[in-house]
């Protein structure tokens, strides 16, 4: 009487081996590419929530110092910094450089890390560029930084603000 042997063949092994490779190479590239769409909507999405803290910002300053209005632009060059840039600078002193960050970020939720520029007129942001991390950058008109052309923008906020700000004038 022959004995039975329990288990696989080696052939049986090397076919399910090849059927998971081949999953694998089918699978892995397409979620590269969730992953960089996810990124890269995530940062318009952290822009789009910057500049609507921005421009409640701006209404509060116009209540509290009446000189929301005269903030022609707002720079955090340095994501670990509490100071931000205000342009014109007579702004700047009334308000405070930490001042102004603490009220920015008391309306964010999420990542209060990060570096931006934000273009104002009138009392209102025009077009913000955010970048949360070195690669991922986005803006607020949202549809400048896309999955295409992430890389052209790789950490460079101030690119993306002015493509932001010409999609505006076009």
């Amino acid at each position: 009487m022959k004995k039975r042997r329990n288990g696989f063949t080696l052939i049986e092994l090397v076919v399910v081996i090849a059927i998971i490779g081949v999953l694998a190479a089918i699978l892995v590239p397409s979620m590269v590419g969730y992953v960089k769409k996810s990124k890269v909507s995530s940062a318009n999405s952290e822009a789009n929530s910057l500049q609507k803290a921005i421009n409640s910002v701006l209404i509060e300053l116009d209540e509290e110092y009446d000189s929301g209005s005269d903030i022609t632009a707002i720079e955090k060059s340095d994501r670990d910094s509490n100071e931000v840039s205000i342009t014109p600078s007579s702004a700047e002193t009334e308000i405070g450089k930490d001042v102004m960050w603490s009220k920015i970020s008391h309306f964010l939720n999420k990542s209060k890390r990060l570096t931006f520029k934000a273009e104002c007129e009138g009392g209102a942001v025009k077009a913000v560029a955010v970048c949360s991390d070195n690669t991922y950058t986005g803006t607020y008109p949202s549809g400048v930084v896309t999955v295409d052309n992430f890389t052209d923008y790789k950490g460079d906020y101030e690119k993306a603000l002015a493509d932001a700000l010409t999609k505006l004038t076009t």
